[in-house]
């Protein structure tokens, strides 16, 4: 930290609705980051790693730096003149109750709800026509509602249940114990659980997961043994056993274990990396029986569905890339045994099961269809959904005659409906009551074609009747990795940029999972560009279709979606007005070596794999692209202090680099959310000051003076 860097920018900030007028000028100074004489050396290409300091995220000179940036950026949302009026209509919008899809658990029926604006969901339960009763409050977890509820998991008869708590957005988890009945703590808090839920063993105890306690910072250190414990009832977690993942020649970093409805079986998946894993069983019904082999790679991805006695129900895409389901007997489960029960077709399974039936999901273009199986493999029903969109939790326990499934898309609130396994009939359960009418608005699927000529779907969404000028305010979304697919979800913060004219596009990339295991393949390692190039083609067709233009464009993504974003306004600032990279992976050659870094190798690659990687990934890498002298859009980076998952380095290295050598009246700042993480469980009141603030600094920076829709905002007005 030998030297200082103090830099002024003086951002023209427009004062003029859609009408870009010189009104008044700001000046941002942005607070000095130290620079330290720190590098390494890949290959003998010396690269120079100058805020490596700001690794260190419990340093007071971190702290200090997190302050001061702070400071900054919120003296800049300050004065953004209608700041205050998107907060109160996000308010306004958000405040109505919500209703998660109810589940049984023994004598009760549970359900997640929100009666608004609270900070975490409260978990309530009903017995027959009793009224319902709170069973779990998370808002009492903590003072800042900053503590949130990140699992619940019954016993069979649901006579004990066990839940995980997030302190601070961290992921690492607590695990509390209790009675359902009397609602009363059974024993002692677990501590140190992470990437982990609780599979529970009849009624005498659980398997859960967790690594070492790392040494030196919690947040960031490296985590990459990951292990499987079985917890006794009644015993000190000290007693604990592994189960799996003790021997340091087994590495894994991925390791889940989960015992059958029936109790019978137990299955445990050890993955290297967050694609693949390996698959072991153990027979819980004979005592002291060894574990199982089933799949001694993780070149595939394979998990048990359901069993029926010893016959078992494999979810694979082993040989069928768009996955299928086989069966197989636990008496000799290896693959050379396996039989198809629903083949692959051209389109992604993803099934389910409940009411003694198979409900096999597919995305058609990332759309859902359902169809209902027999437990011969027999087709009973196409299930109807109630529209075009995003069906999930469609399923339930084997003695379910109904259960109750969920539909959205991304101008329809999730509504609730309650099917019935034996009629396939459904009638609406909950009906959300907000102040947004899905019915002045309209989604399109289009196809455009990415650099290289291959076809990708994007979804557009807007208000009916928009005139096509290229002056619309636009948000271009993306994520495209980890074979994660984005499919149509109702977002209330989405709700009030398309009520101001704002257009919300989401492109499904390579890299995810939309298309399968081939799709995904398109966009990892050295085809990591294929994305970059999906997301770039994307806004290309949104300009030269009059959507919009570079002017009025804000691209957005978080974790790998920050990734695609920090990519892509390094190598197209001029494609885009407004970038809005959140908790992003944007040191590609560091990245690995923190928490379980290493873990996501299989779609990046890392530096230390080969030098033709190394070379790869340091000419997309964001923190190592941002070239002196570039005018670079306007920049919100997003992270939370807390954040063990993507560290927050990632954020401040990159808002770093681009406050020392942007040029030009673009601002770039940086907003760090205090005891927060990666985003699961962050509280209601935060979530709407960031949409708030990352709305209106987009707004502002396309040169709006007030919010284009007054009339929705009138009654807020001062």
């Amino acid at each position: 930290m030998n030297k200082f860097f103090l830099f002024s920018i003086a951002v023209l900030l427009f004062i003029g609705c859609n009408t870009k007028t010189q009104k008044e000028l700001i000046t941002v100074n942005y607070p000095p980051t130290a620079k330290a004489d720190s590098s390494d050396t890949y290959y003998g290409t010396e690269v120079k790693d100058p805020y490596r300091w700001l690794e260190d995220d419990r340093s007071p000179e971190t702290e200090a730096w997190v302050k001061e940036q702070n400071g900054t950026t919120f003296g800049y949302l300050d004065k953004i003149p209608f700041r205050d009026e998107l907060k109160k209509r996000l308010e306004k919008l958000w405040n109505y109750e919500k209703l998660g899809s109810p589940f049984k658990e023994g004598d009760y029926t549970y359900f997640y709800k929100n009666d608004g604006l609270q900070d975490q969901y409260v978990v309530y339960r009903q017995q027959g026509d009793e009224d319902p009763e709170i069973f779990l409050d998370p808002n009492t977890f903590s003072e800042d509602g900053t503590t949130s509820l990140s699992g619940l998991s019954f016993t069979k008869d649901g006579s004990m249940a066990a839940y995980l708590i997030s302190e601070g957005g961290s992921d690492w988890r607590k695990a509390i114990v209790l009675n359902p009945k009397t609602k009363e703590i059974v024993e002692d808090t677990l501590v140190d659980i992470k990437f982990s839920g609780v599979s529970w063993k009849g009624n005498e105890g659980f398997y859960y997961s967790s690594y070492d306690k790392p040494k030196g910072s919690e947040l960031s250190a490296k985590t990459d043994q990951h292990k499987v414990y079985y917890h006794k009832l009644g015993t000190p977690q000290t007693e604990d056993k592994v189960i799996f993942g003790a021997k340091p020649e087994e590495k894994h970093r991925y390791i889940s274990a989960s015992v059958t409805e029936d109790n019978t079986f137990l299955f445990i998946y050890a993955s290297t990396s967050t694609s693949g894993n390996k698959l072991f069983m153990k027979d819980l019904s004979q005592p002291n029986s060894k574990l199982i082999t089933i799949l001694d790679h993780t070149e595939t991805d394979s998990y048990v569905i359901d069993n029926v006695g010893s016959k078992l129900y494999i979810v694979t895409n082993m040989d069928a890339p768009n996955q299928k389901i086989i069966t197989v007997d636990a008496s000799d489960p290896i693959p050379a045994n396996w039989v198809d029960f629903i083949p692959e077709t051209e389109n992604v399974l993803s099934p389910n099961t409940g009411g003694g039936y198979f409900f096999a999901e597919y995305m058609v273009d990332a759309i859902s269809k359902v169809f209902q199986y027999d437990y011969d493999g027999k087709l009973v029903r196409e299930v109807k959904l109630p529209g075009v969109g995003s069906a999930s939790r469609f399923g339930g326990k084997k003695e379910d005659k109904e259960f109750y499934f969920s539909f959205t898309n991304y101008k329809t609130p999730g509504s609730s409906y309650k099917y019935n396994v034996e009629s396939g009939e459904y009638e609406q359960y909950w009906k959300p009551e907000i102040d947004f009418f899905p019915e002045d608005y309209e989604t399109t699927q289009v196809f455009y074609h990415s650099k290289d000529g291959t076809k990708i779907p994007m979804i557009i969404t807007h208000k009916k009747g928009l005139t096509m000028d290229g002056t619309n305010p636009t948000i271009l979304y993306g994520y495209g990795g980890f074979n994660i697919s984005l499919t149509p979800s109702f977002s209330i913060g989405n709700a009030v940029w398309m009520e101001q004219g704002g257009i919300y596009a989401v492109p499904n990339l390579r890299g995810g999972g939309e298309y399968g295991k081939k799709w995904h393949k398109a966009g990892i390692k050295t085809k990591k560009q294929n994305v970059f190039d999906d997301f770039i083609a994307a806004a290309e067709y949104l300009i030269a279709n009059n959507y919009t233009s570079s002017e009025y464009l804000a691209i957005r993504g978080g974790s790998n979606g920050g990734l695609l974003v920090g990519a892509t306004m390094t190598q197209r600032p001029d494609l885009m007005k407004v970038a809005l990279p959140a908790v992003g992976v944007l040191d590609m050659l560091r990245y690995h070596t923190f928490t379980a870094g290493a873990g996501w190798a299989y779609d990046y690659g890392t530096s230390e794999e080969s030098e033709e990687m190394f070379n790869y990934l340091k000419g997309y890498s964001p923190v190592h692209n941002v070239r002196q002298g570039v005018e670079y859009p306007a920049t919100l980076v997003t992270t939370g202090d807390h954040d063990d998952r993507v560290v927050p380095a990632h954020s401040f290295k990159f808002a770093a680099e681009l406050q020392e050598k942007q040029t030009g009246t673009n601002p770039t700042l940086i907003r760090i959310e205090t005891k927060a993480g990666h985003g699961a469980g962050t509280p209601v009141s935060k979530t709407i000051e960031q949409y708030a603030d990352i709305f209106g600094f987009t707004f502002f920076n396309m040169g709006f003076e007030e919010l284009p829709n007054q009339a929705v905002l009138k009654e807020f007005k001062e």
